[in-house]
């Protein structure tokens, strides 16, 4: 019996943000049929990134996947194994490649790293849910980009706390006035992501 090609199937993303307290997660519903390329778009959309920098997919060691623009502009010694082309990769490909653990890496310099976990299926049938993609949950707001990594997220979020820190005023300006880490607004994610998304060119 051919196996099942409906497109409205769909899986459960948890994408974890690494080494940030409090932890920064959504849980996402994504069609399987989904490219990874598109859904570096959703990642980008639903975290609040502003699709600045590189990104790649990568498990363990060996298995990297990206962009193969980046090998032409890094050149393949500066970066490892050679990339797969991400567009020839699906979320249900992700799932069921057999890797214990996916990360999804974004701007090389800051080095923001994602943790990728499919989670259970939802009870009801995916043809009764809302469409996909959508952001089901999550907690925190991400770290603005350009913030130095999580070190310089946590120098960040410091400098804001206290009028007194040297570079509160920088800070403060640079932000635009406010900056709210536990910030979260569901509706506004689900209503960027029913939006076109520019890519980063």
């Amino acid at each position: 019996m051919p196996k099942s090609t409906n497109k409205n199937e769909t899986l459960l993303l948890r994408v974890e943000l690494r080494n940030i307290e409090p932890l920064i997660w959504r849980r996402l519903r994504l069609p399987k049929s989904m490219r990874l390329d598109r859904l570096h778009n959703v990642i980008q959309t639903a975290f609040g990134w502003t699709d600045s920098h590189l990104h790649e997919y990568r498990a363990g060691d060996a298995l990297r996947l990206g962009v193969l623009a980046v090998e032409e502009e890094f050149g393949e010694d500066d970066l490892g194994p050679p990339f797969q082309d991400e567009r020839k990769w699906t979320v249900g490909k992700l799932a069921l490649s057999g890797e214990p653990e996916w990360l999804y890496v974004y701007d090389f310099g800051d080095d923001w790293q994602h943790r990728l976990i499919f989670e259970p299926p939802e009870r009801r049938r995916s043809a009764e849910l809302a469409p996909a993609p959508l952001c089901l949950a999550g907690e925190n707001a991400c770290p603005p980009d350009d913030v130095g990594g999580s070190y310089g997220y946590a120098n960040f979020l410091e400098a804001l706390a206290d009028p007194e820190h040297d570079e509160h005023e920088q800070y403060t300006e640079w932000i635009g006035g406010v900056f709210d880490p536990h910030g979260f607004d569901l509706n506004r994610i689900n209503a960027d992501l029913r939006q076109p998304r520019r890519r980063r060119s």
